[in-house]
């Protein structure tokens, strides 16, 4: 059965999201969704959201799935805020349960802030076979990023890479968060670019030159020939030691604090207080 995908950027965070399906009517599964977040406001809004969901709807789609693949450290997740207006299920890597343990500790948040494995409704154990209606698929274990990155793969010639691969001329995920590892990343990669050269990989980032609208995807023969950072020839050492050189001179991301604590249980906001608003926690002199 051939897939189809409709591929949402938001040029905010420079983020994909990604629906994919078999056609009008039939199930699909949401990838990688955006919560719209000021920093300077503390507002949310759904405004990149409300694109996938009248998309959705002008589709006729049933939501069977709201894939995450890994816990964003760059923008919140709206896998919640979706789910709750078009229904589905939330299914991220077993592995989150390492990067909760590891945040609920940073944040010094409450013990039951993750309870039933933090608002997520499935927990993909390592390389595990699922459907979207009729699509075969598989969550693919590409650790590296952060210890928890899946990449979607779904009828063996589509492959949603989340964070570990960006368009060949931007290069690879930076591994330098809590339980990242570049020879991990490196591995990961190997295992997608050994994939045949005709798989379509479908970006979660792009930063693109001047001059360079976004690109939502691109073929493994694309990225073996021309990847900044792991085309043919490199190997893992000169990699892990370009990769650690470069992600020590690099920023954290903007929306870090805020996203991490959000995404850790599947979107899902903190409840709010006895005054009806909602806080975040903003932890001091730990990252």
């Amino acid at each position: 059965m051939q897939p189809h995908v409709e591929s949402f950027f938001d040029a905010q965070t420079s983020t994909f999201s990604h629906v994919v399906h078999a056609g009008p009517g039939t199930p699909c599964a949401i990838i990688d969704s955006v919560l719209g977040y000021d920093p300077k406001s503390g507002r949310t809004d759904t405004r990149a959201a409300d694109g996938i969901l009248a998309y959705v709807q002008q589709q006729r789609l049933a939501v069977q799935w709201l894939l995450e693949t890994h816990a964003h450290a760059d923008h919140l997740s709206a896998a919640a805020y979706l789910r709750q207006r078009l229904g589905g299920r939330i299914g991220a890597s077993g592995a989150i349960r390492n990067v909760q343990r590891v945040f609920t500790g940073i944040y010094n948040l409450p013990a039951d802030y993750c309870a039933e494995h933090g608002q997520f409704d499935h927990l993909f154990q390592a390389d595990e076979a699922f459907t979207i209606g009729e699509l075969r698929a598989c969550a693919l274990h590409v650790p590296g990023h952060t210890p928890a990155d899946l990449a979607f793969q779904i009828e063996e010639r589509l492959v949603f890479v989340g964070d570990t691969l960006f368009p060949p001329d931007v290069g690879t995920a930076r591994c330098d968060f809590p339980g990242g590892c570049a020879a991990q990343l490196y591995r990961s990669i190997r295992r997608l670019l050994a994939l045949p050269g005709e798989t379509r990989l479908f970006m979660c980032h792009d930063y693109p030159p001047s001059g360079r609208k976004p690109i939502a995807e691109c073929s493994v023969a694309e990225q073996r020939a021309a990847n900044i950072h792991m085309h043919d020839g490199v190997g893992e050492g000169d990699f892990v030691a370009m990769r650690n050189q470069r992600d020590a001179q690099l920023d954290m991301p903007n929306l870090l604090l805020p996203s991490i604590q959000v995404n850790i249980r599947a979107g899902v906001l903190p409840e709010p207080e006895g005054n009806g608003v909602r806080y975040l926690k903003m932890p001091l002199d730990v990252l």
